[in-house]
């Protein structure tokens, strides 16, 4: 290369050099707040995990997400799904994180990288591969060198992946913070002072990796430096960091909670939700993300065990399709916009906080500019009036009220200004679909290859089911005996106990507690045979028999008459057609037992509708938002299947004609499963005075308006009526002119529109208004 050559080559590296650099973006943090090119910022995120959805999906949501008002997303990064085998890696697909972060990105909102990789998240072992169980020497979550090697192999793995396409911020990407390790604080006690000494390791092995952006640690109040401690749970208002150059920080602000089979479907009011986002930021709090902002699906066999659904909706701000959860989603949205309006005041202002008893308090950030005020009234049932600056304004118990100007009441946690959403089930309406689904069968194999014993694997024990293999939930014991005509248990009355009560545990490992890993799947032990000899019981322990292992699969032929129900083993396949439109489809599994279900090969998770919630213990009326929140508190369901429904997505079904395929564990009849859509039935618009009250049906045309009151009006979606008072003119007739036909309409909540009511000085007035869509 000649001189000239050289010299240009040289003037491009110094030119790109100066690209990237101008690009990149500086993170840091102070006491007060994650600061971004040197800006304190508030920061409002969202828990989006990219497994949990498909890549067709990833973008409304994203979407969404910040139409909602959210600037960040946060996700966990899925070690078992990337790395199933050892050292073979997968980023296909829904398991494309890459893509998942630069979709983020495309819509110039920051991400939260939860790398972990132990992330608990209900998600199968804790998000860990089976195969580091078998590894020789291993630890799990401990100062183990066996452990800490793929640790740190995958961890590595993934920074080096989002390094080289320049996702960091210090790179000019989206990343503004990563995680290592997962809420470790809750069982670090269990691990002693090797628990102790892993902790440090994966601080200093963090800091290792040199990212450019800060990293957290959450649920751990001993975080090494530079490490940032975080809080998790319904309420962190009362978190401080372990240093005072730490930023107060919400790392999971459970929107729901997730759901077990035979339990009852938890909600979290959006006026409870609401009220602990306010508390946070009255209490100094810059950084709060939603956990979940959208939950999604536990497709294949990634759900958690023991006995955690295939739904992971979490009672989320957009649904376990992608839908607005409304009210949720819109009640939350105008919080985090007045949030967003005062950044420069709760990031700078001086805070005073005023006690004025009975649980109530005033919060003044105060700059040399303007201040604004939090009003926070944390008691359960009685309201209060706060006089301020010689002005009285009411605060309902259990809810804040945010004054950004300290003057005028934007907002209050407890005065919902949003519609609900009622959505319901249609069924498939493709075309020329037949009425009921035609189904082929055949049983689970059980060749003479499983009659005689035959297995993959021989041990003279009851093995773990995780030592076998991770590729399916089911697996074959085998183990013969001989009874000779003189053994005493010789009898036509023998039977066969497991594990002590007859109990056969699901091969899905536990994901969370500590030594979690060394719980066992499958079949423990003991195995027993038991036997009569006249009145003596003669018990024969089989658990150190020989026992061959071999995981299920089917070789006989699809046969299409004489369809069996209610047997064991049993697998069907049916054909439909994709339900006209672009509504999320759900499969309804009513009548089967339980099992798993495929769509085109791609599996969509475990079914168990055969297990019902209990009977009692459901809230009968509209749930008390007043009063702190646990997963036990307002819980609907009760006597039903825990998940009837089971999401298929659109992606999966690209076909004139698709398969079904579903394998029956206990017996069911498929008679009765058919596709439905689901969209919104009824829609409940509801506003306080002087602010507007906006329906939509989501891309539907208003058909009809069922109710309609501006005044004091009582009950609940569905179930209103009118109160004592109501404004003059009839509100169904303007109603039905300002949204008749119309996908969406807009109308204010005030005398002006509706005529001066006959409502007494000081009664709390709103429109109410149930829409039909």
């Amino acid at each position: 290369m000649g001189f000239s050559g050289f010299f240009f080559a040289f003037l491009v590296l110094i030119f790109s050099s100066l690209i990237l650099s101008s690009y990149a973006i500086e993170v840091s943090h102070d006491g007060r707040a994650i600061t971004i090119d040197g800006e304190r910022r508030i920061l409002i995120s969202g828990s989006i995990h990219y497994p949990r959805s498909t890549v067709e999906m990833w973008p409304d949501l994203i979407k969404k997400a910040k139409e909602g008002g959210l600037n960040t997303v946060e996700t966990y990064v899925f070690w078992n799904v990337h790395e199933p085998i050892r050292r073979q890696y997968d980023f296909t697909g829904n398991n494309d994180l890459i893509r998942f972060i630069k979709t983020i990105q495309s819509e110039g909102l920051y991400a939260v990288l939860r790398i972990g990789p132990y992330v608990c998240a209900e998600w199968n072992y804790g998000g860990f591969p089976v195969w580091l169980h078998n590894m020789p020497g291993i630890e799990l979550r401990t100062a183990n060198s066996v452990f800490m090697n793929e640790m740190q192999n995958f961890t590595t793995l993934i920074v080096d992946m989002v390094k080289k396409e320049g996702l960091f911020a210090s790179q000019g990407g989206p990343i503004i913070l990563a995680q290592i390790e997962n809420e470790y604080g809750n069982v670090i006690s269990s691990y002693g002072y090797a628990g102790k000494a892993y902790r440090d390791w994966c601080a200093n092995m963090a800091i290792s990796q040199n990212i450019g952006v800060p990293w957290i640690m959450c649920q751990e109040s001993d975080a090494p430096e530079p490490m940032i401690n975080t809080c998790n749970g319904w309420y962190c208002d009362q978190f401080t960091p372990n240093r005072p150059t730490s930023p107060k920080m919400w790392t999971e602000n459970w929107t729901g909670w997730f759901k077990n089979w035979g339990g009852l479907d938890p909600h979290r009011t959006a006026e409870d939700l609401a009220f602990s986002v306010a508390r946070f930021f009255q209490t100094g709090g810059t950084f709060q993300n939603y956990y979940m902002y959208h939950g999604g699906t536990n497709f294949g066999r990634t759900a958690g065990g023991p006995y955690i659904t295939t739904s992971y909706d979490y009672d989320a701000p957009l649904d376990e399709y992608g839908g607005l959860n409304q009210p949720k989603y819109g009640h939350l949205k105008q919080l985090h916009n007045v949030l967003k309006s005062m950044e420069r005041t709760l990031t700078h202002g001086n805070i005073t906080t005023n006690d004025l008893g009975n649980m109530v308090s005033v919060t003044i950030y105060a700059t040399n500019e303007t201040s604004s005020c939090f009003f926070g009234n944390a008691n359960d049932s009685s309201d209060a009036t706060v006089t301020f600056q010689g002005n009285d304004y009411d605060v309902p118990a259990w809810s804040v009220s945010i004054l950004p100007d300290c003057k005028n009441e934007v907002y209050n946690t407890a005065k919902v200004n949003t519609q609900t959403s009622v959505m319901v089930k249609k069924t498939n309406e493709a075309e020329n679909e037949p009425s009921a689904l035609n189904w082929s069968w055949r049983p689970e194999n059980t060749d003479k290859t499983i009659m005689l014993g035959q297995g993959h694997v021989s041990k003279t024990q009851l093995l773990d089911q995780k030592f076998i293999d991770d590729a399916s939930d089911y697996l074959w014991y085998m183990t013969s005996v001989h009874i000779k005509k003189d053994d005493p248990i010789h009898s036509h009355n023998i039977s066969i106990r497991v594990n002590g009560t007859g109990q056969v545990l699901n091969g899905q490992p536990m994901n969370y507690g500590p030594q979690f890993d060394e719980i066992n799947t499958g079949i423990p032990g003991p195995v027993q045979l038991i036997g009569r000899n006249g009145d003596e019981t003669i018990i024969k322990d089989l658990s150190s028999h020989k026992w061959n292992y071999r995981i299920h699969g089917f070789a006989a032929k699809w046969q299409s008459d004489n369809l069996p129900t209610n047997q064991r083993m049993m697998w069907y396949k049916t054909t439909f057609q994709a339900p006209l439109g672009t509504d999320p489809v759900v499969v309804d599994m009513q009548g089967m037992g339980k099992g798993m279900a495929w769509v085109n090969g791609q599996s969509i998770g475990r079914y168990w509708p055969s297990y019902l919630a209990k009977e009692d213990g459901c809230s009968l009326e509209a749930c008390d938002y007043r009063g702190t929140y646990d997963n036990n508190k307002c819980v609907t369901n009760c006597g039903q299947p825990t998940q009837r429904w089971y999401h298929v997505p659109r992606s999966f079904i690209p076909n004139d004609i698709n398969t079904l395929v579903l394998f029956e564990e206990f017996g069911g009849n498929p008679a009765q499963v058919n596709f439905q859509t689901v969209a919104p039935g009824t829609v409940c618009g509801n506003a306080y005075e002087k602010n507007n009250m906006e329906l939509s049906c989501e891309g539907r045309p208003i058909s009809d308006i069922r109710f309609a009151s501006f005044g004091d009006v009582k009950g609940t979606c569905g179930s209103f009526k009118k109160g004592s008072c109501e404004g003059g003119n009839n509100p169904i007739d303007l109603l039905k002119t300002a949204c008749l036909g119309k996908v969406s309409c807009s109308i204010q909540a005030s005398d002006h529109v509706f005529g001066k009511s006959n409502c007494t000085s000081g009664t709390t007035k709103r429109l109410v208004v149930e829409a039909v869509c």
